[in-house]
């Protein structure tokens, strides 16, 4: 055993030996996983709501997306509680429900990130990805906004406006406000985009 060790031994200092520096300091590197393909739909980067921390889209690519554009002093404001339902039931299937606030209606939400954060988790628990208030209508929508748009042909015309999108990046369906997270079509929809 010992003659064996001994070989061991010799034949790994042979090799530290003969290896230039930086390759005897780095540990081999493990082949990296392929990534999954983004759709151009998700191909944009918006900063968190909590802490402005940039987020890319394309970390939601493969799943089915629910983009709401939301506010904090709106008769749907309660639609939050159904969206978050929404997500805690079918978020391990490969749904993702992504909030945006914005002040484009009635001006409606008027507060600052914290302001909005806080009544968003404090009050109606939500847990799906909020992001940066920004503008979903008019002249200059936020990019996402601005390809939904184009590609429904149908913009937001108040607050918790959905749009649903595919595991493809294609956009599914437009609903209108009224429509609230728990109606049948919604949901069906979405278990239909899901595979359920």
């Amino acid at each position: 055993m010992f003659k064996i060790s001994a070989l061991l031994l010799a034949s790994l200092s042979a090799v530290v030996l003969t290896s230039t520096p930086a390759q005897a300091q780095a540990p081999a590197a493990a082949p990296a996983a392929a990534p999954a393909s983004c759709p151009a739909l998700l191909k944009h980067s918006f900063k968190r709501l909590q802490d402005d921390a940039p987020q890319d889209l394309c970390q939601y690519a493969g799943k089915v997306v629910l983009v709401v554009n939301t506010a904090s002093y709106c008769g749907y404001t309660t639609q939050y509680e159904g969206l978050e339902k929404l997500y805690a039931k079918y978020g391990a299937k490969g749904l993702v429900v992504l909030g945006f606030p914005s002040n484009d209606f009635g001006k409606q939400e008027p507060g600052s990130a914290k302001e909005i954060a806080d009544l968003c988790y404090n009050t109606y628990g939500v847990k799906f990805p909020m992001f940066a208030k920004s503008q979903v209508s008019g002249a200059n929508p936020n990019p996402l906004h601005a390809s939904l748009i184009k590609a429904t042909g149908k913009e937001p015309k108040w607050n918790f406006t959905k749009y649903l999108i595919d595991r493809n990046g294609k956009v599914i369906e437009h609903y209108p406000s009224k429509v609230t997270p728990e109606d049948k079509q919604l949901v069906g929809k979405i278990e239909q985009a899901l595979g359920s």
